[in-house]
């Protein structure tokens, strides 16, 4: 019994590591050619001179923590964003949701994902 459980908690830690973001994009401007996530910035409010190219909308529950879901969120949804041709994101929402859950031995664990949604734009600087 002990073998199984090691194996279920293995198992378990294998899915929380392995586990990836996903995420969308709808192009309601003008698409832009591929940026780099990491050249993409994120802004809780709007920025002097933009335009809004679309809308980008990710989830994660992978990470230990909320903060390490919401980073992965983050990351996914800054992906989206470099697709269509975006250099920022005006952040819109963020929420929690309950997506399921897993059994480790007889003990059930929650599994909740972040959620994460704004415009994807271009600064016209």
């Amino acid at each position: 019994m002990k073998k199984l459980i090691s194996l279920f908690t293995l198992l378990f830690i294998c899915f929380i590591l392995f586990s990836c973001a996903s995420g969308t994009s709808f192009v309601t401007g003008k698409k832009r050619p591929y940026v780099n996530p990491d050249r993409i910035s994120i802004y809780t409010g709007p920025p002097e001179d933009y335009e809004v190219i679309g809308i980008v909308s990710a989830s994660s529950d992978s990470g230990f923590t909320d903060q390490g879901s919401l980073n992965y969120a983050i990351a996914e949804l800054k992906k989206q964003a470099g697709k269509i041709g975006a250099n920022g994101i005006i952040l819109e929402s963020i929420s929690k949701s309950n997506s399921g859950g897993s059994f480790v031995g007889n003990v059930f664990v929650a599994d909740s994902a972040q959620n994460v949604t704004g415009k994807a734009i271009c600064i016209l600087k």
